[in-house]
Formats: structure tokens, sequence, C-alpha cells
């Protein structure tokens, strides 16, 4: 397996020219926030991730996750690893500073948390899940909970997880039937949940479980549902871990790909829990986790699609096979068209992917920062839009990236030697798990478009025009960028337009249509964040890294914006042929 190589300076340009990193500077408690602050955090983070967490991926792989004596392990080498991120604070970069955390804006620590991501994936899951339990326990939980709990999880010394699925609820939580009750101040919980990624490990001191389950006189189906703290060691009056909770890991998973990230089927008998904000709330306090989790997976596509991309790079480089027009003999396979054609699509779709989940966190810090109502509220609308297509999306494209980088390695990328293979592996789950792609769809067009009227979506449209005009201005040889943006824009517009119309005729349309609807969005706002990196190269059409991103722009307008109007067809197809089978003609 190659190298890791942080691609900072991309990630810079994207914060810079991009998605704008001064307007986040502008945000309350953001004020020393500067491109030159981003680089020093990130020159920092890429060392532990190319040094530390990207020589373990491999050999993870192979040693995996396994349960012994009712403890699950992981690898010795994963254990090191995180002691040294625990060391260097790096489980507080985004937490509130109450507690101990830096309180940095997302869209300086999406980065970090990327090179990380595609450093070790199957690693980067533990403090990915503590992230968002302290998000939800900061929302949510009671003051005396945060004032016990929150520093731990900031400091990195005790790890969160995430507990909704069971066996008969998965994606339908109304089904959950884990039960809790009330008893001399805490709650009793009994049940079993599955799916639990690092539900159990022994890199840290504790876990805290984040649990939905139902109280004895809750209503049925997900408004029943409640939301529990649940430490797998109890703390002793002075917060330190005391005796151990009815809580244990019964087994972990063998899976396609993440080995050495333990997915545990997790046993409650009587477990003690404490209650995270309202009695039969659990749902709405729990998706303060799942929308940033969301977001994060849709992160997890850029990473592992860019660490694919590396390693295809470099094969290529020094892979000597055939000739070319003009060679005087064997060549690097990097001079072949083909394989070009391959590593291009690899290229341009990371940049659109990459920045696409930055302005998810641009909009985040807005949302979350923002002095003026209005204002907060307006960015919350954009975020609460492009967080289903970040995480369906992106991972759709993920995928179909590292199966990409296997072709490059041709035969070698199916062997496991090169560990080509497993970054396809990996990745196969993130169209999965935190909601199928087609839950993300149905999201997007359920709640996002039919519910919202358009409105969020409306705006967004709107600022891709203002970029399109923009772009109108850009050198001839970048005017296909424009031209392709217009073209997508109006296929957009008109399918919108059709939706609309169709939509009360029909009660199948919005199910059959919503995935390739989020498709051509998804496609839309590559070709729209390539726009604006056009416009920003050409101020700087000297330099060597800018050429090449007008390059890749124009890449992007010729080979991939013709999806808009691809998945736009298979939209306007409406639902007829996709329902026309009986259940006995399958």
């Amino acid at each position: 397996m190659s190298e890791y190589r942080p691609p900072v300076d991309e990630m810079l340009f994207i914060l810079d020219s991009v998605a704008g990193i001064h307007a986040v500077a502008e945000l309350p408690g953001c004020e020393m926030v500067t491109s030159e602050l981003a680089r020093s955090i990130m020159d920092e983070a890429g060392e532990l991730a190319s040094n530390v967490l990207a020589p373990l991926n491999a050999k993870g792989d192979q040693a995996g996750a396994d349960v012994r004596d009712g403890q699950v392990h992981v690898p010795d080498s994963f254990r090191q690893a995180y002691e040294a991120f625990v060391e260097g604070g790096w489980g507080g970069i985004s937490a509130p500073e109450t507690y101990g955390g830096q309180d940095l804006p997302q869209l300086v620590s999406m980065p970090v948390q990327e090179m990380w991501q595609s450093a070790n994936l199957a690693w980067s899951l533990c403090p990915l899940l503590s992230q968002g339990a302290l998000h939800a326990l900061e929302l949510h939980a009671s003051e005396d909970l945060r004032r016990q709990f929150l520093p731990r999880l900031v400091s990195g010394e005790w790890t969160g997880t995430m507990n909704l699925t069971e066996p008969q609820a998965g994606s339908d939580l109304g089904l959950v039937r884990c039960q809790a009750r009330h008893e001399n101040g805490h709650y009793l919980i009994n049940g079993q949940k599955i799916f639990i990624t690092f539900g159990d490990h022994d890199m840290a001191g504790n876990i805290l479980h984040l649990v939905l389950a139902r109280l004895p006189d809750a209503p049925q189906g997900t408004r029943g549902l409640s939301l529990f703290l649940v430490p797998k060691l109890i703390p002793d009056e002075n917060g330190e871990p005391d005796r151990p909770n009815n809580v244990s890991a019964v087994s972990v998973e063998h899976k396609l790909g993440l080995h050495a990230s333990p997915t545990c089927v997790m046993s409650y008998e009587d477990a003690v829990g404490y209650l995270v904000g309202q009695e039969n709330q659990g749902l709405p306090h729990m998706f303060a986790m799942m929308n940033d989790a969301r977001v994060s997976v849709g992160l997890q596509g850029v990473a592992i699609a860019e660490r694919a991309y590396q390693q295809a790079v470099e094969y290529a480089r020094n892979r000597m096979q055939g000739r070319v027009p003009g060679s005087a003999g064997t060549v690097s396979i990097l001079r072949h068209p083909d394989v070009r054609r391959m590593l291009m699509e690899m290229k341009s779709q990371i940049f659109a992917m990459r920045s696409l989940c930055y302005m998810a966190a641009l909009h985040t810090d807005h949302a979350r920062r923002h002095p003026v109502e209005d204002r907060r509220a307006w960015h919350q609308r954009r975020l609460d839009l492009l967080t289903p297509i970040v995480k369906g999306w992106i991972c759709e494209v993920a995928i179909e990236l590292t199966s990409i980088g296997i072709q490059v390695h041709g035969g070698m990328g199916y062997v496991e030697e090169t560990g080509a293979a497993q970054h396809y592996r990996d990745a196969r789950i993130i169209t999965i798990y935190e909601g199928t792609s087609g839950i993300q769809a149905g999201d997007l067009v359920g709640r996002k478009i039919i519910r919202d009227k358009g409105r969020a979506l409306g705006e967004l449209l709107e600022e891709i025009g203002e970029t399109l005009a923009s772009a109108e201005a850009l050198p001839a040889e970048d005017r296909i960028v424009a031209e392709a943006l217009r073209d997508g824009l109006d296929e957009t517009a008109s399918t919108l337009d059709w939706f609309r119309r169709e939509l009360g005729n029909d009660d199948d349309l919005p199910g059959s249509v919503a995935f390739n609807l989020m498709m051509m969005l998804g496609y839309l706002c590559g070709g729209w964040l390539h726009a604006r990196s056009a416009v920003a190269a050409a101020g700087a059409a000297d330099r060597q890294d800018m050429q090449a991103r007008r390059v890749c722009a124009r890449f992007y307008a010729e080979h991939l914006m013709p999806q808009v109007a691809a998945r736009a067809r298979r939209v306007r197809a409406g639902a007829a042929n996709t329902m026309a089978l009986t259940e006995e003609q399958f």
C-alpha cells in the first residue's frame, strides 16, 4: 500500500477560494481564524495522519478486531495511535472551550478529519463517533451530565457511540424494542443493539453509549423513543470509572471491509443509564448526532477516494507497460490515454466532492455561530438541503472511484498485495450506514423539497446562477465550464418544474425518482464548485497548480456534467415502469 500525503495545498485552496474561510473569520469566536492558522493545524494533523495512522491501515485490515474474555480487542498499534491522538489534544479541536476544547470552526476541523479518514478509515471511526456523541450531549443533556461526562469526551480519554439499530429495527426505528424503566434516580436499560461501531474496544478508559430505548408508558413508534447515556463503567462520586455496568459486547461482525473497526452486537441487562433531554424526544435529540454523522460519512467518501487516487497515481507512474505514439520504448502507464481518463475522473470528482463537504462545514459554522437569527436560519436550511446530497451523492461516487482505482492497477488491483482492494472494501459500507442512499434521497425529496416547497433548493439554484454569471467572463479556453453549468442549471430547473407538475398524479413518483434527482443535484453542485474554482484560478493563470485546477474544471464540465442531463432524463421517466411488475414477476 502506498504512503499517504495530505493534500494540504488543495484543501487550503478550497477553504480560501471556493468555500471562503474569510466569511467564517467574521463569526463570533472565530476572529483569529486565518489561512495561516488553518495551514499550521493541518500540517501538524498531517504528521499524525501520514506518520502514525497511515502505516497501520493495511496491518489493521489484516489483524482485525476480536472478542476475548468478554472484551473487544483492536490491534495493539491502534491503541498506541489513539494514545498519540489524546496526547495531541485532537479530540477537542472543535469542542466547546467550556469543557476543555479549542472551539475551532468546522471549516478548519473538517480537513483534519479528512486526513485521519484517508490515512486509516477504520481507526478514524472511533473519534468520529465520540464527536457526534459530544455534540448530542452538548445540545440536549442536563448541565450535571455535561459537567460529568463532556470533559472526558473532549479530551479523548473516553469515547462515545450511537446505539440505534436492533435486529428487527434497521432503518425503521419505530420498531425499536429496547426498554428503559426509572429506578432510584436513574434508569435501567434492557435490550440488544446491533451494528454498533466501536461499541467496545480497549483503546480508552470508558465508553459512553447513547442508546435509544422505550419507557413503559411511551407511545408506539418513533414518538415513544427516549435517549439515554449508558456508560460502560459507572463513575464514582469523583467522576472516575468505578464499577462495570451491565453492558457487554456479545460479538463483533465479520465484514467485507473496515476489519479493524469493531462492529458490535451490544447487550444491555438492567444497565444503568441517564436520561438525555426529555422523555419521548429521543429521536429528535439523536438527530443532532445523526446529521453530523451523515456529513462525516460523506467526508469519508472524499477521504477514501483520495487515498485510492494517490495510490493509483503512484502505481501508474511506476508501472512500465506498453508503448504510446512517439515513445522509443516501454513507458509508464501514466502515459496511456485511457489511464489518464480514469485518473482525471478520480481527480476532478474528488475536488468536487471535497468542495461540497467544505461548503457544508461553512454552513454549519454560520448556522451555529452567526449573531443574526435570520442568517442562522438561512444557513441551516442550506445545510439541511446539502446533507443528503453530501451523504448520498458523494458516497455513491466514492465507490465508483475506488473501483476505478483497482482498474488502474489492472490485475494487481484485484489481489490484496497492493492494498487497492482494501480501499474499495472499506468504502462499500458508506452508502449503507447512517442511512442508505435511498434514505438520503427520500429525505432530500420528501423533507427538503416537497415539505419545504422548494425554498432552500431555490436559494441554492439562485446562488449557482450567480456563479454562472461570474463564469461567463472566463477566458475562451475555459468557456466550456460556463456552458456546461448553464446547460446543467437549465436542465435541473425544467426537471424540477416537471416534478412539481406531476407530483400529485402518482403516489409512487417521489420514491421512484428520488435517487436520480439526488444524483442530478450532486453533479450540478460539482459543476458549480468547479466553476468557482475556475474563476479563482483564472486570476493566477501563470501558476501550474492553478492551470491544473482549470484543466480539472474543464474535464468535469465535458465528462461529468452530462450526468445532469442523463439523471434528469431518468427522473422524467417517472414511476410507471419502475413499479409495473407484480411482486410475483420478480
